[in-house]
């Protein structure tokens, strides 16, 4: 029996051997693809891990900031603005509605939800200005979000039209006759109807000087790029009080996303669980039953890698970043010239999960402070927002709050997702933006717009106290609190020269109320 034994695997053995060279290395090459997915931590240096092991880069502070037992008094987080002294300004009586048409405007918009939002307050402008009517703006599937929502999937189309049918010309679609006017129309070579050289910030006489002539040569005009394509300064005054309305009368979401955003609002606005209350004798009134802080965390892989900076994520988060950033604008990226430190100093480095937690603490939100998480994927995903977390157990987003069901129509449309948490940070008490943006203007705009508290972080401050490593956290919470006395939105801060009015609207949209 035993000699049988040996000889069967002699036979079993060279049999292995008489498999083909080719088909062995077929396996092989299977079987190192395959393992890593069974295994991925033994092939973690061949994967793509875009940072170390996050870890918190502020121990001192985070240890203070967990382990604070009193608010600040000297300030009343939750307590409403006052009466700003400003009004929603009215249109003048004057404005001539379009008697008869001059032709059709089409616009393409690139971008996000908010700047897409901007885009179409200039489109209506536009369209009064030459007395033309204005097709339903047509939203471009942006390359980085790849979000084919339409506009009518967005926003209100009936009420866009019927709070504007006393002032510009809207259609729908265009008439059959010019069907052929379309976005693959424009792309295959240069039409004689199509407005390419529109220059950033353009001034109305430029529309009356190159943009009339193809509408009344041709009965259509289509301007694309369209983006940040009309001034903000020197425009007749009911032109600006046109984009005023448009922007904060004419666009609302659909009814769908309105009723997500309330079913999400109504419960961040459930009082909190008695234990919670019992066990922290500081709770406010306000605080337990059920106000709660939006906070927009502008943390994605594009911002990180635009800024240059350096957010702690090692070696590996520096080179990813290094080559997104050459991938996506070879290089051209002016804060890539300056140090880490001089871009914290400037105030050019947004801020990470962990400071922003920490910049909350400081001002006095403590750990029964409901926060409202309104953010598309952050960067460096749960281990970057376990700091954030700690300091806030009850921070929440749209996925926490609603079920799988309730986010069928939005799930995978970033437009949608992105117009939810524009809703809920809109019916917040309090909006908390950590880095500026068309979110953040949009956001900060309509906020003011309402009289509504918003805290403005001071990214130069903070950058330049969250260099200082031996800082102590009583310091910290002293510098920080200190720094941010005015900057609750309490004083109504006018536009400047070249500033936008959706984000600054006085005094465009917003005028003295009478004594």
């Amino acid at each position: 029996m035993a000699v049988k034994k040996i000889v069967f695997i002699k036979i079993k053995s060279a049999s292995l051997f008489s498999i083909p060279s080719y088909i062995l290395g077929c396996l092989a090459a299977t079987l190192l693809l395959l393992l890593p997915a069974f295994c991925p931590y033994l092939f973690m240096p061949f994967c793509r891990q875009e940072y170390n092991v996050l870890k918190p880069r502020y121990s001192t502070l985070l240890k203070g900031a967990l382990q604070r037992d009193k608010l600040i008094e000297d300030i009343d987080l939750w307590a409403p603005l006052p009466v700003s002294g400003w009004q929603h300004c009215k249109q003048s009586s004057n404005l001539a509605f379009p008697r008869s048409s001059r032709g059709y405007i089409q616009v393409f918009l690139n971008g996000g939800l908010n700047q897409q939002r901007m885009g179409i307050c200039d489109a209506v402008a536009v369209a009064s200005l030459l007395n033309a009517t204005l097709v339903i703006p047509y939203l471009e599937q942006n390359s980085v979000w790849k979000d084919p929502s339409s506009f009518e999937e967005i926003f209100d189309i009936d009420h866009f039209i019927n709070t504007l049918k006393d002032d510009v010309l809207i259609a729908r679609e265009l008439p059959p006759e010019y069907n052929w006017s379309t976005r693959k129309y424009y792309a295959t070579t240069i039409r004689s109807t199509r407005i390419k050289t529109a220059p950033v910030h353009a001034s109305a006489n430029w529309y009356l000087e190159n943009v009339l002539p193809v509408l009344e040569s041709h009965g259509i005009a289509a301007i694309s790029p369209f983006s940040h394509r009309l001034a903000f300064d020197k425009m007749p005054e009911e032109i600006q009080l046109l984009r005023c309305k448009v922007n904060f009368k004419a666009l609302e979401f659909v009814p769908h996303i309105k009723q997500l955003g309330d079913t999400i609002v109504k419960r961040l606005r459930t009082p909190l669980p008695l234990h919670i209350s019992e066990n922290n004798p500081q709770l406010s009134d306000d605080m337990s039953t059920g106000k709660y802080v939006a906070l927009h965390l502008r943390f994605d892989k594009d911002m990180a890698a635009y800024s240059s900076c350096d957010f702690g994520g090692g070696k590996a988060e520096t080179l990813a970043l290094a080559k997104y950033r050459q991938l996506i604008w070879q290089g051209r990226v002016r804060n890539s010239q300056f140090t880490d430190q001089e871009l914290r100093r400037k105030g050019r480095c947004p801020l990470t999960p962990e400071e922003v937690g920490l910049f909350l603490a400081a001002l006095g939100f403590d750990t029964t402070t409901r926060l409202y998480l309104a953010s598309h994927k952050v960067y460096g995903g749960e281990s970057r927002l376990s700091t954030l977390q700690a300091i806030f157990p009850l921070m929440e987003d749209k996925r926490s709050l609603a079920s799988n069901v309730e986010l069928a129509r939005v799930n995978g449309r970033a437009s949608l997702l992105a117009a939810v948490d524009y809703y809920v940070s809109s019916q917040s008490d309090i909006f908390v933006s950590a880095s500026p943006g068309n979110m953040h203007n949009a956001l900060v705009g309509y906020r003011t717009y309402e009289n509504l508290k918003t805290i403005r972080a001071d990214m130069a401050l903070l950058g330049r106290v969250f260099l200082n490593k031996t800082m102590k956290w009583d310091d910290f919470e002293e510098t920080v609190h200190d720094g941010h006395l005015y900057r609750y939105g309490s004083e109504i801060r006018l536009k400047k020269p070249n500033q936008s009015i959706y984000a600054y609207p006085a005094p465009d949209c917003l005028c003295p109320s009478p004594l």
